[in-house]
């Protein structure tokens, strides 16, 4: 696998950091996932002002320039022989001494991966997935909202809770705050749909600000949907009319299915994604320049 390390470009067996790097030591750096359409990354400048906003709030010292890296990235992918590719780009702290940072962090580490995109079936991807109410409660955000941080085990525990659980293959589990509402899946935002209105939990229920949510969220309101973000019930969800998912890599996935933590199912819609659902997949995709048809 050929990545880039600091902007070069060389085999991963080469991309060495040191073991005094801070994001290894104490978990100090931050991450985003995209993707590729046509060898372009989507919503690059997104992703990037919120890679920004949190290297600052952490005092790591990181501006990235989108040409620069769009230019990268179609680089690792022709290097990796893609023609599209999930990528992902991690800045981590950089190098310092045993202890806690007595001031701002003036030399992170940039690295920039690449791997193809998950095959997915379009007909199954409309029949949708289950999604399963976890026992791992949503862990606090590490500041006023959560960044997408390398401190990542509340999403391990979760998955790992997932695996174990008999749930089915693909499925998604959902975590709860610690007061009892819906916050967000492992890897993925939520919404729903009742009467016509799509909803979503709010941000201050402790979720990850995703590109994809508020994307889609504008999507929505543009298309003349009343939206709505605040704080919903696991009892709520089993109401819906419509359940997605959303997250930079697969768009959004529909939910057919919901499981509690008993194991009980509840089916949603007539096991397909709903109309709401697909005009705003569709919607998605045209601002992609993705031309497959629904």
């Amino acid at each position: 696998m050929i990545v880039a390390l600091n902007g070069s470009v060389k085999d991963a067996s080469e991309a060495v950091i040191s073991v005094y790097d801070h994001g290894f030591l104490y978990g100090i750096g931050l991450f985003e996932t995209f993707r590729t359409y046509k060898g372009k990354p989507y919503l690059l400048d997104r992703h990037l002002s919120r890679l920004h906003s949190g290297c600052e709030q952490l005092g790591i010292t990181y501006r990235a320039d989108l040409d620069g890296i769009t230019a990268l990235v179609r680089e690792l992918l022709a290097a990796n022989g893609l023609e599209d590719g999930y990528v992902r780009l991690t800045v981590s702290a950089g190098e310092g001494e045993l202890g806690l940072p007595a001031g701002d962090y003036e030399q992170p580490s940039e690295l920039l991966l690449v791997k193809a995109l998950p095959a997915v079936s379009e007909a199954a991807h409309l029949r949708g997935k289950e999604l399963r109410l976890l026992r791992t409660l949503r862990n606090t955000p590490e500041g006023e909202t959560r960044f997408k941080s390398l401190q990542y085990m509340n999403n391990i525990i979760a998955k790992r809770e997932l695996l174990a659980s008999g749930a089915s293959p693909g499925a998604e589990g959902v975590m709860l705050s610690r007061d009892g509402w819906l916050t967000e899946g492992i890897v993925s935002n939520l919404f729903f749909v009742q009467a016509g209105v799509v909803y979503t939990p709010s941000i201050a229920t402790g979720i990850l600000p995703g590109i994809t949510r508020a994307k889609v969220l504008e999507l929505a309101r543009e298309t003349g949907y009343e939206t709505k973000e605040g704080l919903y019930s696991w009892e709520r969800l089993l109401e819906s009319d419509e359940i997605w998912l959303t997250n930079s890599i697969q768009e959004l996935v529909p939910v057919t299915s919901l499981t509690d933590m008993d194991g009980r199912s509840t089916a949603i819609g007539p096991s397909e994604a709903g109309p709401i659902t697909k005009r705003l997949l569709s919607l998605y995709r045209e601002t992609t320049k993705y031309k497959e048809q629904l």
